[in-house]
């Protein structure tokens, strides 16, 4: 695990970060300049297409005017003359327009500012030849404008002149057009260079950025995994080793639930106020303490000589004396022989105005006296390996202790409650009212028939090696069948999908637990004849619902309880299911019973 710790710090993964926005910033920037050059160009492209095209254009005015004052030469009606006068002088003055525009940019055409130097040179070449065919043309439109009755000889020299300088102008524009498309394609040639220069420069990145940074990284990640995997196979061992300490514990556990024929010999009881007063001692724990009654005394004072004991009992009077509290303590016999008591402190109250706390205990001082021997004979290797595995150990504790509390309730909810009954009927009989107490002693029969049921069916909430042998189906098969034996109510197993699975320990246990706290309560809540249970699979989700006939109840309320009937056993079942990522609805309604659902995902 050490190994792992040191993979997964915060400086490994401040250095993947920085490596990560590194080759994704180098990427992006290579991209967007990329970008930034390929749209330039392509936007001198688009202002090479135009002057190419306009410049082409040249060439065909040039050659229009030419036409246009040939025809005004001998064209002898006065309206066409000053239409074909009109027409030249669009000509010209679009060739004007064009002729400069190449020269000097403009904006209205989309043409640059600047030529080359060698297209420069080449309109300084063809500047005479166009200065020439410009001033005769305006001649011409002037001759026309001032006479319209003109003769062909006053145009004579200007068309001479255009004719003469015709041909020089087109054969230089010809030389310009090309050297416009020369100089497009050159760029479009560079264009393909950069595009092929700036790919190879991306893959270079990216292939540098795969051996550098994502390669290193996919091997951290696999190293870290591998090392996950090894601590998981050691938390398996490691739970399995727990279990096995444990064993003497839970052996000790099922004895004293199991037996029910001596419950006053193994059961401390007792009542004591909220401020820690006895109200009340049974007999075994005034023999085990020689206690004598004694009106005002503190149940810490009772059970322990030492002050620091006292302390610690009166503090957990206090702090848990409304929400209950189980747990083991350290007592002080007469004289001074330390013993260890198993305590759960269950509120109560006997009346409305009235509130209590009932005290059950057994001794476990020899168990414990076994327990701190083995801890002390195997505490060096225990807590090495326990320290590798503290958040599993960690679960496994929580959920000991959830299923004591559970057991705890069970007492207080049936156990404590019919004894306190069985002893208030004891201290109510009359021995001189034969027939009152032959009465009551027929109903303590009665009473203690339930005790004993309640002994039964609490020893066998413990977990049933079927369980473990077999699996989740023949626990619950095993549940339902003990518990209509001992309860005389109809309780049905199906198993719809005829699930063999095995899963892991943990998730068996936790579904059998949960499957177990809905039946009994359905059994002593719900006041219900009929359970029906049953299980049906898919490949990827094991349901199991729990149906009884019961009289129902209203959800909303109930989640509303933080603590008493129903509270507590709802919010274990919640528990349960959220340690093993399952889910649990829970549908009911006056009069109508009960449907708990349990939807748990398949491996």
């Amino acid at each position: 695990m050490a190994n792992t710790g040191n993979s997964l710090d915060q400086h490994t993964f401040n250095k993947l970060s920085r490596l990560y926005i590194i080759a994704l910033s180098t990427i992006a920037i290579s991209v967007i300049v990329s970008q930034v050059l390929v749209r330039k160009l392509l936007s001198d492209q688009e202002s090479d297409s135009r002057v190419v095209n306009i410049a082409g254009r040249q060439r065909m005015l040039s050659q229009k005017l030419t036409k246009d004052i040939v025809s005004l030469s001998s064209e002898t009606n006065i309206d066409k003359r000053f239409a074909l006068k009109n027409t030249l002088k669009q000509t010209l003055d679009l060739w004007v327009l064009s002729h400069n525009a190449l020269q000097k940019g403009s904006d209205s055409l989309g043409l640059p500012e600047k030529n080359s130097s060698k297209v420069t040179a080449m309109f300084r070449n063809i500047n005479g030849s166009f200065k020439i065919i410009q001033d005769a043309s305006n001649s011409i439109i002037n001759v026309i404008e001032n006479s319209p009755t003109y003769a062909i000889k006053d145009l004579h020299s200007y068309i001479t002149e255009v004719r003469e300088n015709e041909n020089d102008f087109l054969l230089m524009m010809d030389d310009i057009v090309n050297q416009y498309d020369q100089e497009a394609k050159e760029k479009v040639n560079w264009l393909e260079q950069l595009e092929l220069l700036l790919m190879t420069v991306t893959i270079l990145l990216l292939l540098a950025e795969f051996l550098f940074i994502f390669w290193p990284a996919a091997k951290t990640v696999k190293n870290i995994l591998s090392d996950l995997l090894t601590a998981e196979r050691k938390a398996k061992k490691m739970a399995f080793d727990a279990d096995v300490l444990s064993e003497a514990k839970e052996k000790s556990v099922k004895e004293l639930r199991a037996l029910s024929h001596a419950m006053d010999e193994t059961l401390l009881f007792a009542r004591i106020s909220p401020s820690g007063r006895v109200l009340h001692m049974g007999n075994k724990f005034s023999r085990l303490f020689k206690f004598g009654y004694s009106k005002n005394i503190q149940f810490s004072e009772v059970i322990s000589l030492k002050e620091t004991d006292q302390e610690n009992i009166d503090n957990i009077i206090t702090k848990y004396k409304k929400i209950g509290w189980q747990g083991e303590i350290k007592a002080t016999v007469k004289p001074d022989k330390i013993i260890w008591l198993e305590m759960a402190m269950i509120p109560f109250n006997p009346t409305q105005e009235k509130s209590e706390l009932l005290i059950i205990a057994s001794d476990i001082t020899k168990r414990k006296e076994g327990q701190i021997e083995i801890e002390r004979l195997t505490q060096k290797s225990f807590e090495e390996r326990m320290s590798q595995q503290k958040i599993i150990s960690s679960k496994i504790i929580e959920s000991q202790e959830k299923e004591q509390n559970r057991i705890a309730k069970d007492v207080h909810d049936g156990l404590g409650q019919m004894l306190t009954g069985l002893k208030y009927n004891l201290e109510s009989i009359d021995i001189n009212n034969i027939d009152k107490t032959a009465v009551k002693i027929e109903e303590l029969k009665g009473l203690t028939a339930d005790i004993i049921k309640g002994v039964r069916t609490a020893t066998f909430n413990l977990t049933p090696p079927e369980l473990t042998d077999y699996g989740i189906v023949p626990a619950i098969t095993k549940l339902t069948q003990e518990l209509s034996r001992l309860t005389g109510k109809q309780i049905v197993f199906f198993n719809k999908t005829d699930f063999k699975i095995r899963l892991d320990s943990l998730i068996e246990i936790n579904i059998y637990r949960i499957t177990q706290e809905a039946i009994n309560n359905a059994i002593k809540y719900a006041e219900s004849t009929h359970i029906i249970v049953s299980l049906s699979h898919s490949e990827k989700i094991l349901s199991i619902v729990i149906d009884d006939n019961g009289k129902g109840f209203d959800p909303s309320k109930i989640k509303r309880i933080k603590t008493g009937d129903g509270g507590m056993g709802m919010t274990f079942m919640k528990e349960r299911i959220s340690y093993i990522n399952g889910r649990f609805f829970i549908t009911s309604e006056l009069g109508q019973g009960t449907r708990v659902t349990l939807n748990i995902p398949l491996p």
